[in-house]
Protein backbone atom coordinates (compact mmCIF):
# COMPACT_ATOMS: atom_id res chain seq x y z
CA UNK A 1 0.00 0.00 0.00
CA UNK A 2 2.87 2.67 1.12
CA UNK A 3 3.96 2.08 -3.25
CA UNK A 4 0.66 2.11 -3.84
CA UNK A 5 1.02 5.59 -6.19
CA UNK A 6 4.41 4.66 -7.35
CA UNK A 7 3.14 1.30 -9.16
CA UNK A 8 0.13 2.60 -10.14
CA UNK A 9 2.08 5.36 -12.50
CA UNK A 10 4.56 2.82 -13.44
CA UNK A 11 1.71 1.10 -14.91
CA UNK A 12 0.39 4.07 -16.49
CA UNK A 13 4.01 5.41 -17.71
CA UNK A 14 4.38 1.95 -19.74
CA UNK A 15 0.66 1.82 -20.61
CA UNK A 16 0.66 5.29 -21.84
CA UNK A 17 3.76 4.53 -23.73
CA UNK A 18 2.70 1.96 -25.66
CA UNK A 19 -0.87 3.85 -26.48
CA UNK A 20 1.61 6.31 -27.91
CA UNK A 21 3.27 4.71 -30.22
CA UNK A 22 0.27 3.77 -32.08
CA UNK A 23 -1.93 6.75 -31.33
CA UNK A 24 1.04 9.49 -30.49
CA UNK A 25 -2.01 12.31 -30.55
CA UNK A 26 -4.61 11.32 -28.11
CA UNK A 27 -2.09 9.84 -25.60
CA UNK A 28 1.18 11.63 -25.73
CA UNK A 29 0.00 14.27 -23.24
CA UNK A 30 -1.00 11.92 -21.13
CA UNK A 31 2.61 9.58 -21.37
CA UNK A 32 4.20 12.58 -20.24
CA UNK A 33 2.36 13.63 -17.22
CA UNK A 34 2.69 10.03 -16.28
CA UNK A 35 6.16 10.42 -16.46
CA UNK A 36 6.38 13.45 -14.61
CA UNK A 37 5.28 11.61 -11.94
CA UNK A 38 6.53 8.41 -11.72
CA UNK A 39 9.86 10.91 -11.89
CA UNK A 40 8.82 12.71 -8.73
CA UNK A 41 8.27 9.22 -7.33
CA UNK A 42 11.64 7.88 -7.67
CA UNK A 43 13.14 10.87 -6.74
CA UNK A 44 10.87 10.53 -3.38
CA UNK A 45 11.74 7.00 -2.99
CA UNK A 46 15.15 7.30 -2.98
CA UNK A 47 16.29 10.71 -1.60
CA UNK A 48 17.28 11.14 2.13
CA UNK A 49 16.13 14.34 3.46
CA UNK A 50 12.32 13.36 4.26
CA UNK A 51 11.11 10.21 5.71
CA UNK A 52 7.66 10.21 4.67
CA UNK A 53 7.97 10.63 1.36
CA UNK A 54 10.94 7.95 0.99
CA UNK A 55 8.38 5.66 2.70
CA UNK A 56 5.42 6.95 0.93
CA UNK A 57 6.66 8.28 -2.39
CA UNK A 58 3.84 10.51 -4.07
CA UNK A 59 1.33 9.44 -1.39
CA UNK A 60 3.26 11.72 1.32
CA UNK A 61 3.03 14.66 -1.12
CA UNK A 62 -0.75 14.96 0.26
CA UNK A 63 -0.19 15.48 3.78
CA UNK A 64 2.13 18.81 2.47
CA UNK A 65 -0.47 20.00 0.33
CA UNK A 66 -3.26 19.84 3.41
CA UNK A 67 -1.06 20.78 5.95
CA UNK A 68 -0.48 24.35 4.21
CA UNK A 69 -4.18 24.63 3.12
CA UNK A 70 -4.76 24.06 6.96
CA UNK A 71 -5.53 27.46 8.09
CA UNK A 72 -7.93 27.98 5.67
CA UNK A 73 -9.47 25.24 6.22
CA UNK A 74 -10.21 25.80 10.02
CA UNK A 75 -10.61 29.32 9.47
CA UNK A 76 -13.24 29.14 6.55
CA UNK A 77 -14.78 25.47 7.42
CA UNK A 78 -14.24 24.65 11.27
CA UNK A 79 -13.64 27.43 13.31
CA UNK A 80 -16.76 28.60 15.51
CA UNK A 81 -17.77 32.52 15.11
CA UNK A 82 -16.91 33.05 18.70
CA UNK A 83 -13.45 30.87 18.69
CA UNK A 84 -10.50 33.03 18.87
CA UNK A 85 -7.27 32.19 16.51
CA UNK A 86 -5.95 35.09 17.28
CA UNK A 87 -9.37 37.08 15.94
CA UNK A 88 -12.69 35.15 16.30
CA UNK A 89 -14.60 35.43 13.01
CA UNK A 90 -17.35 37.54 15.18
CA UNK A 91 -14.73 40.02 15.40
CA UNK A 92 -13.65 40.16 12.33
CA UNK A 93 -16.79 40.09 10.73
CA UNK A 94 -17.92 43.05 12.82
CA UNK A 95 -14.51 45.43 11.92
CA UNK A 96 -15.35 44.34 8.29
CA UNK A 97 -19.09 44.97 8.41
CA UNK A 98 -18.16 48.52 9.85
CA UNK A 99 -15.59 49.29 7.70
CA UNK A 100 -17.97 48.77 4.50
CA UNK A 101 -20.80 50.87 6.47
CA UNK A 102 -23.03 47.90 6.18
CA UNK A 103 -25.30 46.80 9.02
CA UNK A 104 -23.44 44.85 11.79
CA UNK A 105 -26.92 44.28 14.27
CA UNK A 106 -26.36 40.88 15.36
CA UNK A 107 -29.72 39.22 15.69
CA UNK A 108 -31.37 36.19 17.96
CA UNK A 109 -28.86 37.21 21.08
CA UNK A 110 -25.29 36.74 22.10
CA UNK A 111 -23.61 33.42 21.24
CA UNK A 112 -21.60 33.91 24.56
CA UNK A 113 -22.05 31.98 26.96
CA UNK A 114 -22.94 34.32 29.90
CA UNK A 115 -22.39 32.26 32.77
CA UNK A 116 -18.50 31.03 31.84
CA UNK A 117 -15.86 31.69 34.30
CA UNK A 118 -14.52 35.12 32.82
CA UNK A 119 -17.13 36.68 30.92
CA UNK A 120 -17.21 40.23 31.39
CA UNK A 121 -20.13 43.00 30.65
CA UNK A 122 -20.55 46.75 31.53
CA UNK A 123 -23.22 47.69 34.19
CA UNK A 124 -25.78 49.93 32.62
CA UNK A 125 -27.92 52.71 34.40
CA UNK A 126 -31.69 52.83 34.60
CA UNK A 127 -30.69 56.57 33.86
CA UNK A 128 -28.91 55.69 30.58
CA UNK A 129 -28.08 59.05 28.31
CA UNK A 130 -28.23 60.03 24.63
CA UNK A 131 -24.63 58.94 23.20
CA UNK A 132 -23.38 62.58 22.10
CA UNK A 133 -23.33 63.12 18.67
CA UNK A 134 -19.21 65.10 18.56
CA UNK A 135 -16.76 61.97 19.09
CA UNK A 136 -14.60 62.84 22.16
CA UNK A 137 -11.27 63.73 22.76
CA UNK A 138 -8.47 63.09 24.83
CA UNK A 139 -5.73 66.07 25.59
CA UNK A 140 -2.55 64.99 26.01
CA UNK A 141 0.13 67.33 27.07
CA UNK A 142 1.78 67.80 30.63
CA UNK A 143 2.84 70.83 32.21
CA UNK A 144 6.21 70.38 30.23
CA UNK A 145 4.44 70.34 27.07
CA UNK A 146 3.91 73.74 25.09
CA UNK A 147 1.97 72.07 21.82
CA UNK A 148 -0.63 70.11 23.37
CA UNK A 149 -2.28 66.89 21.26
CA UNK A 150 -6.38 66.68 20.96
CA UNK A 151 -6.24 63.43 20.10
CA UNK A 152 -9.11 60.81 19.27
CA UNK A 153 -10.04 57.94 21.74
CA UNK A 154 -8.99 55.49 19.03
CA UNK A 155 -6.09 55.58 16.57
CA UNK A 156 -3.62 53.30 14.97
CA UNK A 157 -1.31 51.36 16.38
CA UNK A 158 2.08 51.39 15.63
CA UNK A 159 2.82 49.70 12.12
CA UNK A 160 6.05 50.54 9.98
CA UNK A 161 6.38 50.79 6.30
CA UNK A 162 8.49 47.92 5.22
CA UNK A 163 6.57 45.39 7.72
CA UNK A 164 3.22 46.81 5.48
CA UNK A 165 2.47 47.84 2.23
CA UNK A 166 2.96 51.69 0.72
CA UNK A 167 -0.68 51.31 -0.07
CA UNK A 168 -1.54 49.61 2.98
CA UNK A 169 0.02 52.95 4.83
CA UNK A 170 -1.03 55.43 1.94
CA UNK A 171 -4.82 53.86 2.81
CA UNK A 172 -4.19 54.20 6.53
CA UNK A 173 -3.50 57.61 6.56
CA UNK A 174 -5.72 58.85 4.05
CA UNK A 175 -8.46 56.96 7.07
CA UNK A 176 -6.57 58.89 9.62
CA UNK A 177 -6.76 62.48 7.53
CA UNK A 178 -10.88 62.18 6.67
CA UNK A 179 -11.34 61.08 10.48
CA UNK A 180 -9.02 63.42 12.69
CA UNK A 181 -7.48 60.56 14.17
CA UNK A 182 -4.02 59.28 14.56
CA UNK A 183 -1.52 56.76 12.53
CA UNK A 184 1.58 55.89 14.49
CA UNK A 185 4.63 55.54 12.23
CA UNK A 186 5.57 52.40 13.60
CA UNK A 187 9.83 52.65 14.40
CA UNK A 188 9.96 52.28 10.34
CA UNK A 189 10.22 56.07 10.66
CA UNK A 190 7.95 58.60 8.43
CA UNK A 191 8.13 57.79 4.66
CA UNK A 192 6.48 59.21 1.96
CA UNK A 193 3.33 57.26 1.66
CA UNK A 194 3.02 58.63 5.67
CA UNK A 195 2.81 62.35 4.45
CA UNK A 196 0.93 61.76 1.15
CA UNK A 197 -2.45 62.82 2.43
CA UNK A 198 -1.25 64.85 5.45
CA UNK A 199 -3.09 62.77 8.27
CA UNK A 200 -2.00 63.21 11.91
CA UNK A 201 1.50 61.22 12.64
CA UNK A 202 2.92 59.85 16.16
CA UNK A 203 6.46 59.32 15.06
CA UNK A 204 7.26 56.57 17.31
CA UNK A 205 11.75 56.50 17.53
CA UNK A 206 12.98 52.66 18.16
CA UNK A 207 16.67 51.81 19.20
CA UNK A 208 17.84 51.60 15.24
CA UNK A 209 16.70 55.48 15.50
CA UNK A 210 15.43 55.30 12.09
CA UNK A 211 14.41 59.01 10.78
CA UNK A 212 17.00 60.09 12.91
CA UNK A 213 20.07 57.70 12.84
CA UNK A 214 24.07 58.09 12.45
CA UNK A 215 26.17 56.17 10.54
CA UNK A 216 27.51 54.11 13.11
CA UNK A 217 23.45 53.34 14.33
CA UNK A 218 23.56 55.75 16.96
CA UNK A 219 20.98 58.74 17.67
CA UNK A 220 21.45 62.06 15.24
CA UNK A 221 19.65 64.78 17.13
CA UNK A 222 19.79 67.31 14.10
CA UNK A 223 18.22 64.82 11.78
CA UNK A 224 15.22 64.24 14.76
CA UNK A 225 15.03 68.10 14.87
CA UNK A 226 13.99 68.28 11.55
CA UNK A 227 12.41 65.59 11.34
CA UNK A 228 10.16 66.05 14.87
CA UNK A 229 8.63 69.94 13.60
CA UNK A 230 7.10 68.38 10.87
CA UNK A 231 3.93 70.51 11.14
CA UNK A 232 2.50 67.01 10.54
CA UNK A 233 3.75 65.05 13.18
CA UNK A 234 1.61 65.62 16.43
CA UNK A 235 3.37 63.72 18.89
CA UNK A 236 6.98 61.80 19.71
CA UNK A 237 7.07 57.80 20.57
CA UNK A 238 10.09 56.15 22.43
CA UNK A 239 9.64 52.69 21.50
CA UNK A 240 11.22 50.82 24.86
CA UNK A 241 9.36 47.79 23.72
CA UNK A 242 6.77 45.70 22.29
CA UNK A 243 4.11 43.42 23.25
CA UNK A 244 4.57 40.77 19.83
CA UNK A 245 8.53 40.20 21.53
CA UNK A 246 9.68 42.30 24.50
CA UNK A 247 12.90 42.25 24.60
CA UNK A 248 13.76 41.50 21.44
CA UNK A 249 15.56 43.49 18.75
CA UNK A 250 15.33 42.93 15.41
CA UNK A 251 17.44 42.60 11.54
CA UNK A 252 16.29 43.94 8.33
CA UNK A 253 18.51 41.78 5.93
CA UNK A 254 20.13 44.17 2.99
CA UNK A 255 17.43 42.35 0.56
CA UNK A 256 14.74 44.16 1.87
CA UNK A 257 16.03 47.45 1.93
CA UNK A 258 14.58 49.07 -0.99
CA UNK A 259 15.64 52.68 -2.11
CA UNK A 260 11.70 53.58 -0.52
CA UNK A 261 12.59 51.87 3.04
CA UNK A 262 16.40 53.66 2.89
CA UNK A 263 15.18 56.89 2.42
CA UNK A 264 12.02 56.39 5.25
CA UNK A 265 14.81 55.25 7.25
CA UNK A 266 18.08 56.84 6.98
CA UNK A 267 20.25 53.52 6.29
CA UNK A 268 22.21 52.98 3.06
CA UNK A 269 19.94 50.93 -0.13
CA UNK A 270 20.76 47.46 0.67
CA UNK A 271 22.76 47.64 3.41
CA UNK A 272 21.31 45.11 6.09
CA UNK A 273 20.34 47.15 9.37
CA UNK A 274 20.07 45.87 13.28
CA UNK A 275 18.12 47.25 15.59
CA UNK A 276 19.34 46.46 19.18
CA UNK A 277 17.29 45.10 22.40
CA UNK A 278 17.83 48.23 24.01
CA UNK A 279 18.59 51.94 23.33
CA UNK A 280 22.25 53.44 23.26
CA UNK A 281 20.98 57.02 23.63
CA UNK A 282 20.28 56.32 27.66
CA UNK A 283 20.69 53.43 29.86
CA UNK A 284 19.37 54.57 33.49
CA UNK A 285 15.93 55.70 34.17
CA UNK A 286 17.20 58.96 35.18
CA UNK A 287 18.85 59.41 31.10
CA UNK A 288 15.37 58.66 29.84
CA UNK A 289 13.96 61.22 31.73
CA UNK A 290 16.84 63.34 30.89
CA UNK A 291 16.42 62.22 26.87
CA UNK A 292 12.78 62.95 26.66
CA UNK A 293 13.22 66.21 28.03
CA UNK A 294 15.61 66.94 25.36
CA UNK A 295 13.15 65.03 22.70
CA UNK A 296 10.58 67.55 23.86
CA UNK A 297 12.66 70.63 23.58
CA UNK A 298 13.69 69.68 20.03
CA UNK A 299 10.24 69.10 18.93
CA UNK A 300 9.41 72.64 20.63
CA UNK A 301 6.99 71.36 23.28
CA UNK A 302 5.47 68.62 21.50
CA UNK A 303 4.17 66.07 23.32
CA UNK A 304 6.77 63.09 24.15
CA UNK A 305 6.20 59.88 25.72
CA UNK A 306 7.23 55.81 25.54
CA UNK A 307 6.06 52.57 24.43
CA UNK A 308 6.05 49.79 26.58
CA UNK A 309 5.37 45.81 27.08
CA UNK A 310 5.64 45.52 30.93
CA UNK A 311 8.24 43.35 32.19
CA UNK A 312 9.52 43.16 35.81
CA UNK A 313 6.75 45.60 38.09
CA UNK A 314 9.93 47.26 39.37
CA UNK A 315 11.61 48.29 36.72
CA UNK A 316 8.89 50.29 35.52
CA UNK A 317 8.02 51.50 39.38
CA UNK A 318 12.21 53.09 38.67
CA UNK A 319 10.82 55.44 35.73
CA UNK A 320 8.02 56.45 38.04
CA UNK A 321 11.09 57.27 40.79
CA UNK A 322 13.33 58.52 38.13
CA UNK A 323 10.01 61.35 37.34
CA UNK A 324 9.64 62.31 40.67
CA UNK A 325 13.64 62.96 41.38
CA UNK A 326 14.46 64.86 37.94
CA UNK A 327 10.71 66.30 37.75
CA UNK A 328 10.61 65.64 34.43
CA UNK A 329 7.43 63.61 33.35
CA UNK A 330 6.60 61.77 29.67
CA UNK A 331 3.93 63.31 28.50
CA UNK A 332 1.72 60.26 27.61
CA UNK A 333 2.66 56.09 28.20
CA UNK A 334 1.18 53.49 25.60
CA UNK A 335 0.88 50.00 27.18
CA UNK A 336 1.58 46.88 24.69
CA UNK A 337 0.33 43.81 25.53
CA UNK A 338 1.65 40.91 25.15
CA UNK A 339 -1.34 39.68 23.04
CA UNK A 340 -0.48 42.55 20.02
CA UNK A 341 1.61 42.10 17.22
CA UNK A 342 1.37 42.62 13.50
CA UNK A 343 4.21 40.96 12.30
CA UNK A 344 6.33 38.09 12.94
CA UNK A 345 8.25 36.80 16.59
CA UNK A 346 10.06 33.84 17.87
CA UNK A 347 7.00 31.16 19.46
CA UNK A 348 8.73 31.44 22.89
CA UNK A 349 8.14 35.55 23.08
CA UNK A 350 5.00 35.41 21.70
CA UNK A 351 3.93 33.23 24.03
CA UNK A 352 5.20 33.53 26.85
CA UNK A 353 7.19 36.98 27.62
CA UNK A 354 5.65 40.26 28.07
CA UNK A 355 2.39 41.01 30.58
CA UNK A 356 -0.84 40.93 28.85
CA UNK A 357 -2.47 44.23 28.37
CA UNK A 358 -4.65 44.37 31.14
CA UNK A 359 -2.61 43.78 33.89
CA UNK A 360 0.19 45.63 31.99
CA UNK A 361 -2.53 48.82 31.93
CA UNK A 362 -3.49 48.40 36.03
CA UNK A 363 0.05 48.22 36.44
CA UNK A 364 1.21 51.42 34.80
CA UNK A 365 -1.91 53.19 36.50
CA UNK A 366 -1.69 52.41 39.70
CA UNK A 367 2.20 53.37 39.56
CA UNK A 368 1.27 56.58 38.40
CA UNK A 369 -1.36 56.85 40.69
CA UNK A 370 0.33 55.74 44.08
CA UNK A 371 3.32 58.08 42.96
CA UNK A 372 0.94 61.25 42.97
CA UNK A 373 1.36 61.15 39.05
CA UNK A 374 -1.32 60.52 37.32
CA UNK A 375 -2.34 63.88 36.22
CA UNK A 376 0.80 64.58 34.31
CA UNK A 377 0.74 61.87 32.48
CA UNK A 378 -1.77 60.35 29.83
CA UNK A 379 -1.83 56.26 29.11
CA UNK A 380 -2.79 54.97 25.92
CA UNK A 381 -3.70 51.19 25.38
CA UNK A 382 -2.72 49.21 22.64
CA UNK A 383 -3.72 44.74 22.19
CA UNK A 384 -6.10 43.03 20.07
CA UNK A 385 -8.89 46.44 20.71
CA UNK A 386 -11.03 46.03 18.18
CA UNK A 387 -14.85 46.67 19.73
CA UNK A 388 -16.55 49.51 21.48
CA UNK A 389 -16.71 46.97 24.18
CA UNK A 390 -13.11 46.56 24.14
CA UNK A 391 -12.35 50.45 24.38
CA UNK A 392 -14.45 51.24 26.95
CA UNK A 393 -12.95 48.23 29.15
CA UNK A 394 -9.82 49.19 28.87
CA UNK A 395 -10.72 52.63 29.68
CA UNK A 396 -12.54 51.82 32.88
CA UNK A 397 -9.33 50.09 33.89
CA UNK A 398 -7.23 52.95 33.24
CA UNK A 399 -6.27 54.04 29.90
CA UNK A 400 -6.88 57.45 28.52
CA UNK A 401 -7.11 56.36 24.84
CA UNK A 402 -7.06 52.89 22.73
CA UNK A 403 -4.64 52.02 19.94
CA UNK A 404 -5.57 49.20 17.27
CA UNK A 405 -3.11 47.90 14.82
CA UNK A 406 -5.05 44.56 13.61
CA UNK A 407 -8.09 46.10 13.81
CA UNK A 408 -7.34 48.95 10.91
CA UNK A 409 -5.43 46.13 9.02
CA UNK A 410 -8.86 43.76 8.65
CA UNK A 411 -10.23 47.17 7.57
CA UNK A 412 -7.79 47.83 4.90
CA UNK A 413 -8.34 44.18 3.83
CA UNK A 414 -6.27 41.35 5.48
CA UNK A 415 -7.66 38.42 5.89
CA UNK A 416 -6.10 37.03 8.93
CA UNK A 417 -3.88 34.27 6.39
CA UNK A 418 -1.39 35.02 9.03
CA UNK A 419 1.71 34.96 6.55
CA UNK A 420 2.90 38.67 7.30
CA UNK A 421 6.64 37.35 7.26
CA UNK A 422 6.71 35.76 3.87
CA UNK A 423 6.05 38.71 1.75
CA UNK A 424 3.42 36.65 0.01
CA UNK A 425 -0.01 38.59 1.69
CA UNK A 426 -2.61 37.45 -0.04
CA UNK A 427 -4.35 40.61 0.12
CA UNK A 428 -1.45 43.10 -0.34
CA UNK A 429 -1.78 44.35 3.03
CA UNK A 430 1.83 43.21 4.11
CA UNK A 431 3.64 42.63 1.52
CA UNK A 432 6.67 44.29 -0.35
CA UNK A 433 5.75 42.79 -3.83
CA UNK A 434 4.43 45.13 -5.96
CA UNK A 435 1.77 43.08 -7.69
CA UNK A 436 0.44 42.37 -4.44
CA UNK A 437 -0.01 45.28 -3.10
CA UNK A 438 -1.85 46.81 -5.91
CA UNK A 439 -4.53 44.60 -4.86
CA UNK A 440 -4.74 47.79 -2.31
CA UNK A 441 -6.52 50.22 -3.78
CA UNK A 442 -5.63 53.50 -1.82
CA UNK A 443 -9.06 55.47 -2.19
CA UNK A 444 -11.41 52.54 -1.23
CA UNK A 445 -9.63 51.11 1.65
CA UNK A 446 -8.76 54.81 3.22
CA UNK A 447 -12.68 55.36 3.20
CA UNK A 448 -12.98 51.61 5.22
CA UNK A 449 -10.78 52.77 7.39
CA UNK A 450 -12.32 56.20 8.45
CA UNK A 451 -15.65 54.16 8.64
CA UNK A 452 -14.16 51.39 10.98
CA UNK A 453 -13.19 54.21 13.22
CA UNK A 454 -15.75 56.69 12.99
CA UNK A 455 -18.44 53.43 13.56
CA UNK A 456 -16.47 51.76 16.51
CA UNK A 457 -16.11 55.27 18.34
CA UNK A 458 -19.80 55.65 18.13
CA UNK A 459 -20.15 52.16 19.17
CA UNK A 460 -17.98 53.18 22.33
CA UNK A 461 -19.96 56.67 22.63
CA UNK A 462 -23.48 54.19 22.98
CA UNK A 463 -21.76 51.96 25.60
CA UNK A 464 -20.95 54.88 27.85
CA UNK A 465 -24.06 56.27 27.17
CA UNK A 466 -25.82 53.11 28.74
CA UNK A 467 -23.42 53.52 31.58
CA UNK A 468 -24.94 57.05 32.29
CA UNK A 469 -22.04 58.88 31.74
CA UNK A 470 -21.09 61.37 29.24
CA UNK A 471 -17.53 60.70 28.79
CA UNK A 472 -15.56 57.75 28.27
CA UNK A 473 -12.83 59.62 30.49
CA UNK A 474 -15.62 58.92 33.46
CA UNK A 475 -15.69 55.54 33.40
CA UNK A 476 -14.20 53.39 36.48
CA UNK A 477 -13.43 49.84 37.45
CA UNK A 478 -16.37 49.74 39.31
CA UNK A 479 -18.89 49.94 36.06
CA UNK A 480 -16.90 46.56 34.83
CA UNK A 481 -18.10 43.45 35.76
CA UNK A 482 -17.03 39.71 35.63
CA UNK A 483 -18.25 36.90 36.45
CA UNK A 484 -15.28 34.73 38.56
CA UNK A 485 -17.06 31.77 39.16
CA UNK A 486 -20.39 30.06 38.48
CA UNK A 487 -21.89 31.63 40.73
CA UNK A 488 -19.76 34.90 41.65
CA UNK A 489 -19.21 38.10 40.51
CA UNK A 490 -17.14 40.95 41.10
CA UNK A 491 -16.40 44.58 39.44
CA UNK A 492 -13.03 45.45 38.20
CA UNK A 493 -12.13 47.06 41.69
CA UNK A 494 -13.01 44.08 43.73
CA UNK A 495 -10.88 41.61 41.65
CA UNK A 496 -8.09 43.67 41.26
CA UNK A 497 -6.24 46.41 43.93
CA UNK A 498 -5.96 49.82 43.01
CA UNK A 499 -4.36 52.38 44.71
CA UNK A 500 -5.00 55.65 46.06
CA UNK A 501 -3.14 59.05 44.95
CA UNK A 502 0.19 59.18 46.45
CA UNK A 503 -0.08 55.88 48.29
CA UNK A 504 3.59 54.32 47.28
CA UNK A 505 4.36 57.73 49.15
CA UNK A 506 3.30 57.57 52.29
CA UNK A 507 2.04 53.81 53.00
CA UNK A 508 4.83 50.95 53.35
CA UNK A 509 3.63 47.45 53.49
CA UNK A 510 4.18 44.07 52.44
CA UNK A 511 1.89 44.14 49.26
CA UNK A 512 3.22 43.38 45.90
CA UNK A 513 2.99 47.68 44.79
CA UNK A 514 4.53 48.31 47.99
CA UNK A 515 7.59 45.54 47.64
CA UNK A 516 7.76 46.11 43.90
CA UNK A 517 8.25 50.03 45.47
CA UNK A 518 11.68 49.13 47.30
CA UNK A 519 13.28 47.63 44.84
CA UNK A 520 13.24 50.13 42.04
CA UNK A 521 15.62 52.75 41.89
CA UNK A 522 15.87 56.19 39.93
CA UNK A 523 19.42 55.87 38.98
CA UNK A 524 19.55 52.62 37.90
CA UNK A 525 17.47 49.61 36.11
CA UNK A 526 18.67 47.11 38.37
CA UNK A 527 16.39 46.13 41.87
CA UNK A 528 17.62 47.86 44.82
CA UNK A 529 17.56 45.01 47.36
Amino acid sequence: MRYLALIAFVVATVGFGYLTLGMPRYFGLFFLISVAFLGMGLHDFFQREHALLRNYPLLAHFRWMIEAIRPEIRQYLLESDTEAAPFSREHRSQVYQRAKNVNDADPFGTEHNVYAEGHEWLVHSIAAKTPSETPPRVRIGGPQCTQPYEASTLNISAMSFGSLSANAIRALNLGAARGGFAHDTGEGSVSRHHKEFGGDLIWEIGSGYFGCRRADGGFDRDQYVQVANDDQVKMIEIKLSQGAKPGHGGVLPGSKVTPEIAEARGIEIGQTCVSPPSHSAFSTPIELMEFIADLREGANGKPVGFKLCVGHGWQFMSLAKAMLKTGITPDFIVVDGAEGGTGAAPLELADHVGTPLREGLIWVHNTLVGAGLRDRVRIGASGKITSGFKMAANMALGADWCNSARGFMFAVGCVQSESCHTDRCPTGVATQNKWRQRAVVVPDKGERVYNFHRRTVAAMQEVVATVGLDHPGQLRPEHLCRRTTDSEIHTADQVYRFLGTGELLTRLGDGRYEQAWLKAQAHSFLPAI
